[in-house]
């Protein structure tokens, strides 16, 4: 339980820290917020991936006085659902009708205090960085009034602007090699990513879900981000690790998803009986995560390219698939029950790889009953026509800046 005075002081000084943040890169995502009377405004992402300064710049945006409250802050450790009730009071005082709440589905009955608020008219910001807990929330008590997006680490253009430069092959290097963390971009100190994944191993899967078993978790976010691009199959690993049951590997797979480290796409299939029962990609939401953790001792630039042009795909929030028949292609973009693009990605076009990423591109063009297909590389750039099919070489560095 927290006094009036507390609960005060602690936000005037969050205030303080909060409307202090500066960013030299407007966030792309910012042009896709709506902002509704009466909805809740929910941005879930990566932990530092820039929620905070996105929130700020859409603030800005609107010119209008808020309040801001980070919950895990240490000084609010002691506050339960009875400090709501001041905090409404707190809240009242100081005239804000917009309020920003940073983690609040930390405390118990979080949802109901949101939808109180959205009664009484105030226009509530929230920010989370666990999908699950804030969507089995808003589910139950807040249907149909909040408005759901998600942010991800910079993406290539939004890197470009930070460092004030034009896409190059080299900068693509340099982004596929460091990513689009803001502290890690900044810095380039391995620590920020180190601290990262402890935080979010430990705070935000070990602690939520009780895990007693932390190193089998470790051990297996390194094999995951050792492994991007690969497949990976829940029944395999469970010997790998040790473990009795599937179902274990499975829920730790859901964690380290619900918290943006990892990500699996599914083969495509018309039947969800058959995407389940093989096996899933795995792929990371940052390459500097990637490339800090990753036990791999190669450069893995193939991969690594594969890894962003799934960001790049991800980040419009379409469906994606691998494809797998006689021959396989890397993604299936969807989008509403419908193909509408395939993908191919090989770092580097030779004699000896040519024949088989086209066929394995061309067939699933046949299955799609789709003209054109695309193969990202690192730096090459043609165009076939074969028959009545067009496939496009695009340069990774293009294709990630104008997609």
């Amino acid at each position: 339980m927290l006094t009036h005075k507390e609960l005060i002081d602690v936000i005037e000084l969050q205030q303080l820290t909060f409307q202090a943040k500066a960013s030299k890169v407007n966030r792309e995502a910012l042009t896709n917020v709506k902002v509704l009377p009466s909805f809740a405004t929910i941005i879930t992402g990566l932990r530092r991936c820039g929620k905070s300064t996105l929130m700020l710049q859409l603030i800005n945006s609107q010119n209008e006085k808020i309040l801001y409250i980070n919950f895990e802050d240490i000084r609010l450790a002691d506050f339960d659902s009875s400090d709501f009730i001041r905090l409404l009071q707190v809240i009242d005082e100081m005239g804000a009708k917009k309020l920003y709440f940073v983690e609040i589905q930390l405390l118990e009955k979080w949802e109901i205090f949101v939808h109180q608020l959205l009664n009484q008219e105030y226009q509530v910001f929230i920010t989370g960085s666990n999908a699950s807990l804030l969507s089995k929330e808003l589910g139950t008590h807040l249907t149909g009034r909040h408005l759901s997006y998600e942010l991800m680490p910079f993406s290539f253009s939004e890197f470009l602007d930070y460092h004030n430069e034009h896409p190059t092959s080299e900068q693509f290097k340099k982004y596929a090699r460091i990513g689009g963390m803001p502290e890690y971009v900044k810095h380039e100190e391995s620590e920020i990513i180190l601290n990262l994944l402890n935080d979010i191993l430990y705070r935000d899967i070990a602690v939520r879900h009780s895990l007693r078993d932390i190193e089998t978790l470790k051990k297996l976010t390194i094999y995951l981000l050792t492994n991007i691009g690969k497949l990976v199959s829940a029944n395999k690993l469970t010997d790998t690790f040790g473990l009795k049951s599937t179902t274990t590997i499975l829920d730790y797979f859901g964690f380290l998803s619900n918290s943006y480290v990892v990500e699996f796409m599914p083969m495509f299939s018309y039947s969800l009986k058959v995407q389940n029962r093989n096996p899933k990609k795995v792929y990371s939401l940052d390459n500097g995560i990637t490339s800090t953790i990753s036990l791999s001792f190669s450069q893995d630039n193939g991969r690594k390219l594969e890894n962003l042009v799934y960001q790049q795909l991800r980040r419009k929030n379409q469906e994606l698939y691998y494809f797998k028949g006689k021959k396989e292609c890397d993604f299936v973009v969807r989008s509403k029950n419908q193909s509408i693009q395939l993908i191919q990605v090989c770092y580097d076009l030779t004699i000896d790889n040519k024949d088989r990423e086209i066929n394995g591109l061309l067939e699933a063009m046949d299955f799609f009953e789709l003209k054109e297909g695309v193969i990202v590389t690192f730096d090459q750039q043609e165009e076939f026509q074969l028959n009545d099919k067009i496939i496009k070489v695009i340069p990774a560095h293009l294709f990630l800046f104008q997609h």
